[in-house]
């Protein structure tokens, strides 16, 4: 029986992941596996990968043959590069210890490796970040400065308006300020003059019969002497 190493798909659509599994070759994709190695996520950066080497490992020296995607996978995680090396042993062209510490060396240095892929990803993802909050706060800056200016634009019309209103209003006023004491000297002025005339007429009448009564009496005074 042949048996083969290859992704069978799961997940939603234009969302999916795909388990590594161990298969007949004569299965259909999605269909009955021997065994499931681990999973592989496409959909992250980097791709999320999660792979059981050991079993990996084993079934690759027993002779299990992975798809092209399996094997990329496998490499990715050393599991093809550990068969090498263990080939060599197997062969006498290197010992087991060496072929251990060259493993252990390529696994730090392909850590290293994600890992430094890992933090320019998230360094871009920050400037990136950061890029577009400044763009925002230049947006936001502008817009604020524009309503400052449209409400100081108002604020000088309002106060302009005001004041031309405080200007007139004096001037229509002043007319009817000067008219009134020109008024009330029109309806006064006749009284005045009214009193002045009636005041000789009054005392002319008081003044006349008093003159004329003081002849009357001292003249029988005169007459009573002359008869003496």
């Amino acid at each position: 029986m042949a048996v083969k190493i290859r992704l069978a798909r799961r997940g939603r659509k234009k969302q999916a992941i795909y388990d590594v599994v161990v298969a007949d070759a004569r299965a259909p994709r999605d269909g009955r596996f021997i065994e499931k190695l681990g999973s592989y996520n496409p959909n992250s950066d980097p791709a999320f990968i999660s792979i059981d080497e050991e079993r990996a490992f084993k079934w690759v020296m027993d002779g299990a043959q992975p798809t092209d995607t399996a094997r990329a996978i496998l490499s990715y995680r050393g599991v093809m590069y550990k068969k090498h090396l263990q080939v060599g042993v197997n062969k006498g062209a290197i010992t087991q210890e060496d072929a251990d510490k060259k493993f252990e060396a390529w696994m730090k240095e392909k850590e290293s490796k994600v890992q430094g892929k890992v933090d320019t990803l998230a360094k871009a993802k920050d400037a990136a970040n950061k890029t577009k909050l400044e763009a925002e706060a230049k947006v936001n800056a502008a817009r604020a400065e524009e309503i400052a200016k449209k409400r100081l634009a108002i604020d000088e019309a309002e106060a302009a308006a005001k004041a031309e209103a405080e200007a007139e209003a004096p001037a229509e006023e002043a007319p009817a300020a000067e008219e009134a004491p020109a008024a009330e000297a029109a309806t006064e002025a006749p009284a005045v003059e009214e009193k002045k005339e009636e005041a000789p007429a009054s005392e002319a009448k008081e003044e006349a019969p008093a003159a004329e009564e003081k002849p009357a009496e001292e003249a029988p005074k005169k007459e009573d002497k002359a008869a003496e």
